[in-house]
């Protein structure tokens, strides 16, 4: 039975996105932050994706000749897993990509079931639909040392009750807190 996880970068006061949409307040992450994300894009048995992230993670369909052989390695890692991406308004996705338009519930029981292993859920507003279903297993924050001061909170609704199962030092400024629903 697969586990869904909500893992995100996120300011200190809380957002994953400036008040425009934008990550650039972030600025890129420290190598081992990046090798991270990149080890754990490969752990994944998939991904299901908010259609604004998904769009924003489209960048890494293709490749960039500027790209440093860590990006290649992400891209390489990200390419590779399959994709599940939740939208009403896009009527088609890229390689290895499932668009999932309706009945998003349903559907994600379903990933639950059949699939072994761990499935990433991107996108604040699509982790608040499938918290308030009782489908969150796991919350990473990946905390950075930036205050955005508004813009796109983490947690996009309520919130279930959390118990701390880790906390642990990413690279050089960022700090990770792993909860677990109850």
């Amino acid at each position: 039975m697969a586990k869904l996880i909500f893992a995100m970068t996120l300011s200190l006061d809380g957002y994953v996105a400036a008040v425009d949409g934008g990550l650039e307040p972030f600025g890129q992450p420290d190598d081992a932050l990046f090798r991270h994300f990149t080890d754990f894009e490969r752990s994944l048995a998939g991904s299901l994706y908010g259609r604004r992230v998904y769009e924003l993670l489209r960048y890494w369909d293709d490749d960039q000749p500027d790209w440093s052989a860590l990006q290649r390695d992400f891209a390489s890692a990200w390419r590779a897993q399959p994709k599940w991406v939740v939208s009403r308004f896009l009527k088609s996705v890229g390689p290895n990509a499932t668009l999932v338009d309706s009945d998003i519930e349903a559907f994600a029981r379903r990933l639950k079931s059949q699939i072994d292993g761990d499935i990433a859920v991107a996108g604040p507003e699509l982790a608040a639909s499938l918290a308030q279903m009782g489908l969150i297993d796991e919350y990473h924050l990946y905390y950075r040392p930036v205050v955005l001061g508004g813009g796109k909170p983490f947690f996009a609704g309520a919130r279930p009750p959390l118990r701390l199962i880790a906390s642990d030092r990413v690279g050089e400024d960022a700090v990770r807190l792993t909860y677990k629903t109850v």
